[in-house]
């Protein structure tokens, strides 16, 4: 099952790197208008951040520490910056999650109870979707008038 877990992340993580490559130019992903209020790129470096964070740290004890306000102030990072820290990422979970019990018990604060691996890595699967959508949507909205 962990198998699934790495794929299904990796296939989502692609569909990332693909949403953040075709942004016209690297100030377009950074661009914001109307009511929205987060980009494309303050989506994926929270995405990732998110990652790091509860699957990198709180899985593999990688030491990622994370600045989550970082992740929603940050601006003007390149398109290619940005393609790289997926790429890392992707690394990560391909190293740490081939070896997660699936069962065991993962606890943390921002989930309110404790959950198993599984149902964690679940929960952070669709928080990452979710925001592939929003990044998908930002870039349509903003680059397709």
């Amino acid at each position: 099952m962990q198998n699934h877990f790495l794929s299904f992340f990796q296939q989502s993580l692609q569909q990332l790197r693909a949403e953040i490559e075709a942004y016209p130019d690297d100030r377009s992903v950074w661009q914001i208008a109307g009511g929205i209020s987060n980009s494309g790129g303050t989506l994926c470096y929270h995405l990732l951040g998110n990652l790091n964070h509860f699957i990198g740290h709180g899985m593999g004890n990688t030491g990622y520490v994370r600045n989550r306000p970082l992740e929603f102030t940050i601006r003007d990072v390149s398109r290619s910056e940005l393609v790289k820290w997926i790429g890392e990422t992707s690394e990560m979970l391909g190293r740490v999650l081939p070896g997660v019990d699936l069962a065991a018990e993962y606890s943390s604060e921002f989930w309110g109870e404790p959950m198993t691996v599984g149902q964690s890595l679940l929960k952070l699967l669709g928080h990452l979707n979710y925001h592939v959508g929003q990044v998908n949507y930002h870039r349509r909205l903003l680059t397709h008038p």
